[in-house]
């Protein structure tokens, strides 16, 4: 793959940014600190806005690696971050990446995600020349999936039992697109 590192992404309706430190303050308020938010998630709620500062510090020193992927999902209306979408995991040997988002639950069934998340498949197959992008959701959470969806992406089979969330053990669906199944 060719590694360009987190660039900022432009959609109709977003801007997909690296972080800054002073992200802290709307990230907590919109999303970090929000438990419905985090529900289905690998990582708790965060309890003050310093947790958040202290995430989104380790991510800014991260930038320095273009291998690196996390972008801030902002809403050119609102400017500032909802959520966030990344590259959760690299295979180099396959050629694919794994993305992971959240987003605030004030912000849900907008469209957001799926947007951001188009942009995100583009930006794997064009700029890093990935082979295969993939993401998983607890089934108990099919809204992920219909985002998944959305964005042309196939179910591909449920692991039962085979990931960890906030709500303890969970099954995770999988689902993932293949470079030459993409229509940009």
């Amino acid at each position: 793959m060719q590694h360009a590192g987190s660039q900022i992404l432009v959609t109709e309706r977003l801007i997909l940014r690296r972080f800054t430190i002073e992200d802290a303050e709307a990230s907590f308020r919109n999303w970090t600190g929000d438990p419905l938010t985090t529900r289905f998630l690998t990582w708790p709620t965060h309890q003050d806005e310093e947790v958040t500062r202290t995430i989104i510090s380790q991510w800014v020193t991260n930038y320095a690696h273009s291998s690196f992927y996390q972008w801030a999902i902002i809403p050119k209306a609102l400017g500032e971050p909802i959520g966030t979408i990344s590259f959760v995991e690299i295979n180099e040997k396959v050629g694919s990446v794994q993305v992971g988002y959240c987003i605030g639950s004030r912000f849900w069934h907008q469209g957001y995600t799926s947007e951001a998340l188009k942009a995100i498949i583009a930006f794997a197959f064009t700029t890093l020349e990935a082979g295969r992008v993939e993401a998983m959701h607890d089934p108990e959470n099919p809204y992920s999936g219909k985002v998944m969806e959305t964005c042309g992406m196939r179910h591909e089979g449920t692991l039962r039992k085979a990931d960890w969330s906030n709500r303890g053990i969970v099954d995770a669906a999988v689902y993932g697109i293949l470079r030459e199944e993409f229509r940009d």
